[in-house]
């Protein structure tokens, strides 16, 4: 199993597209004082051994040895050993709401990505437990199964959007439903639920059938994203411009958060209920609870040995380093001895 151990350094390779451009501009830059002292021809003659072509060499050393030093930053391993780990396991379903009222910018940049943001430090804080993701709008479908793979679970929480689901609404009860059958059919631990979302296009169902899976052990817990003020809800139409929707009368639709149903869904799932506008300290009050609920033991097969090769980019680095050092600045020429 490959995997970067810094992986968090890799996002220092956005900036080679700015040191690039950097690049770009001093050149442009030198050429143009170049030009104020002389003629393009006269300089040819002055410095005919001169190769402009030096300047995208070195340009590309520089990019290189940057990204060698990133990737040896973020120490690349190979895993060398695998064993066999007990350990004890709570099972958790988060469902994310990925409704076109996610996209409300009542909480900025919106409700969808600050709700990303929070499951993200939500699944980092569960390590340990099997976790597995449900999407949701107008229908409800399982992203990923239950699994220990946390660096998949975060990449599909990355790619959750609107676009992944046409039919529009927060189909809250095929979430739950979804959840519950999706569990194995051992009973002899308690399972959870975190159903993400602003409660917006609910059906009446969802609190009733919050209490129903709770007295099948699984416990059900909500969190509101948005604001009781509200906003109204963008969307991009067929034309490909940005507007927001509106009702039949053509008047503006503003989507709010549903606290009453939000609340009324954990008390009967005999979870509890947070609110994203209390701060990020309530997901560390979430992964608490989470953690109290009975757990089992699990036979999980884990790599406890890697290898590291970040030496290999640091040595190449310096080796590139020196190379764009002493790379010439001038044509390369052959002198021959005249006889």
């Amino acid at each position: 199993m490959f995997r970067f151990e810094n992986i968090e350094y890799l996002y220092l390779l956005a900036l080679l597209p700015a040191i690039a451009l950097l690049y770009v501009l001093r050149i442009r830059k030198w050429r143009k004082q170049r030009r104020r002292l002389s003629e393009e021809e006269l300089l040819k003659r002055l410095i005919p051994d001169w190769s402009s072509s030096f300047q995208w060499v070195k340009l590309s050393f520089i990019l290189l040895v940057f990204s060698l030093i990133v990737l040896g930053l973020s120490n690349p391993q190979w895993a060398t050993k695998r064993e066999k780990v007990k350990a004890m396991s709570s099972d958790i379903f988060i469902a994310l709401d990925i409704s076109q009222s996610m996209m409300v910018q009542d909480i900025p940049p919106n409700r969808l990505e600050r709700a990303k943001k929070l499951v993200e430090k939500m699944i980092l804080s569960l390590k340990g437990n099997r976790i597995g993701l449900i999407f949701f709008a107008g229908e409800a479908f399982i992203q990923m199964p239950l699994t220990a793979d946390y660096a998949a679970a975060l990449m599909f929480l990355k790619s959750a959007n609107p676009g992944q689901i046409a039919s529009q609404g927060t189909a809250i009860v095929e979430a739950i439903d979804i959840a519950n059958s999706s569990f194995e059919e051992d009973k002899n631990h308690q399972r959870a639920l975190v159903i993400i979302t602003d409660g917006e296009d609910h059906d009446g169902e969802a609190v009733s059938k919050a209490k129903e899976v709770n007295a099948e052990g699984l416990s059900v817990f909500t969190y509101g994203v948005g604001t009781q003020n509200g906003d109204f809800i963008p969307y991009v139409n067929d034309m490909g411009v940005e507007s927001y929707k509106t009702d039949a009368e053509g008047n503006f639709i503003k989507s709010v958060v549903n606290i009453k149903l939000l609340d009324d869904l954990a008390q009967a799932g005999g979870g509890e209920y947070y609110s994203v506008l209390e701060g990020e300290s309530t997901v560390d009050d979430l992964v608490d609870e989470l953690e109290r609920i009975e757990k089992r033991e699990m036979e999980q097969r884990s790599f406890t040995a890697y290898d590291s090769y970040f030496q290999y980019f640091i040595i190449f680095s310096i080796l590139f380093l020196a190379l764009d050092f002493f790379w010439p600045e001038k044509k390369l020429t052959i002198f021959k001895s005249k006889i």
